[in-house]
């Protein structure tokens, strides 16, 4: 679970500046930020509106999925459409019925928007707004007017919230609404939720304008890290990218393994498991982009390195016995397998590199061998795999 946290507070500070966490948490909205490149697809940002609305503390719901705030009568079919959404790494405004942590279900609409890295072209985070809805006119909202446009009294735009403009006025008219809407539709539970119920035009707007402003904000503390973000995509070549819903499926899989594309330069790594990262002391971001090379040290025989690159070349899976070298220098014996990992269309895509420390215990807790465990990692990346160019050919056709 430490591991698990630190690679969640690294998911914000890597990318942004220091302060995005208080411009973030000055924002008036309800919303979320999910990390797909963690195993779980875990929150690793909640608003304090998110907050108010769900009933959960900010150590409840950090780490966690979204599966937490649906239920019994939380619609299948919606549910699904996000989940086509985040393999598809597109923009969704759905209405759903959530649940807070009492128990009361509530309407709200969920507005969702992939962040991409304008570098390297993938998806880095989703953020996604929750407006609460109503079926009864809300006529009282009309006079908080401008707010509904993200405007402040004066005119000027929420967005500008980040850099300390409008923050008291914000804040304090928006708490004011929030604590209406959550009081009516406490009152109004019961026929709340019998049926669908269809979000109005203004609260589709108010869900537009705040994921805009909250890709403002990410924008610009990403410009002060140099590490940009972008609301679309930017990479033109596709390369070397792995999709959020195969990040996903490769995320279950708990074994320490890595994938390289051997159609890149110098074959980088361009997926790490957790248990990778637990095992060499890096973060992910340091081995992403990297030649597995980099584990090496003065003692690793060359013979052992030579008999990869053979079988790399020759396209075949082998297995040798390694002394690697973690973050902290210290070394370990490493019973690594490699094995050519081939699309739908029988072409090579990756390679897929699984390590087991020598002597180690066997975690999963079913007594396999290192050989089978390490087939077993094989057997299910390459499901993973070819489940996503079997999408892709779906989706073009």
């Amino acid at each position: 679970m430490e591991s698990q946290l630190g690679l969640i507070k690294e998911s914000i500070n890597h990318r942004y500046s220091t302060w995005v966490w208080e411009a973030l948490d000055e924002l008036p909205d309800s919303f979320t930020i999910t990390d797909p490149l963690i195993s779980g697809h875990p929150i690793v940002f909640a608003s304090r509106g998110f907050l108010k609305m769900s009933g959960y503390s900010m150590e409840e719901v950090i780490g966690t999925n979204g599966r937490m705030f649906q239920g019994p009568r939380t619609n299948r079919r919606s549910v699904m459409e996000i989940r086509e959404a985040i393999r598809h790494e597109r923009e969704i405004q759905i209405n759903l019925l959530n649940y807070r942590k009492d128990g009361t279900p509530f309407w709200m609409l969920f507005h969702m928007r992939p962040v991409f890295g304008k570098e390297e072209g993938g998806v880095i985070h989703f953020v996604a707004v929750q407006v609460p809805i109503s079926r009864k006119q809300r006529r009282s909202r009309s006079g908080f007017g401008n707010i509904e446009n993200g405007l402040c009294e004066d005119g000027c735009n929420m967005r500008e919230i980040a850099f300390g403009s409008c923050r008291r006025e914000i804040c304090s008219d928006s708490v004011v609404e929030l604590d209406r809407v959550l009081a009516l539709e406490t009152n109004t539970r019961g026929s709340d939720v019998d049926g669908p119920c269809e979000a109005s035009d203004l609260e589709k707007q108010k869900a537009a304008t705040a994921i805009n402003d909250i890709l403002f904000v990410l924008k610009h503390h990403s410009q002060m890290t140099g590490r940009l973000v972008s609301g679309e995509r930017c990479s033109s070549s596709g390369k070397g990218l792995l999709n959020s819903s195969t990040i996903l499926s490769l995320g279950r899989i708990k074994q320490s393994f890595v994938l390289t594309d051997p159609h890149l330069p110098d074959m980088p790594i361009v997926y790490a498991s957790d248990a990778f990262l637990k095992l060499t002391g890096y973060s992910k971001h340091e081995v992403l982009g990297q030649n597995c090379r980099f584990l090496s040290g003065v003692g690793t025989e060359p013979s052992a390195l030579y008999q990869l690159k053979e079988s790399i070349q020759a396209e075949q899976a082998c297995t040798v016995r390694i002394l690697n070298y973690r973050k902290d220098s210290s070394s370990f014996w490493n019973l690594l397998h490699i094995s050519p990992i081939r699309n739908a269309t029988g072409k090579i895509a990756y390679f897929v590199g699984v390590q087991i420390e020598e002597g180690s215990a066997n975690e999963d807790g079913r007594g396999l061998s290192p050989e089978r465990r390490q087939l077993s990692v094989v057997g299910a990346v390459k499901v993973a795999i070819r489940s996503l160019s079997i999408g892709a050919c779906s989706s073009n056709s």
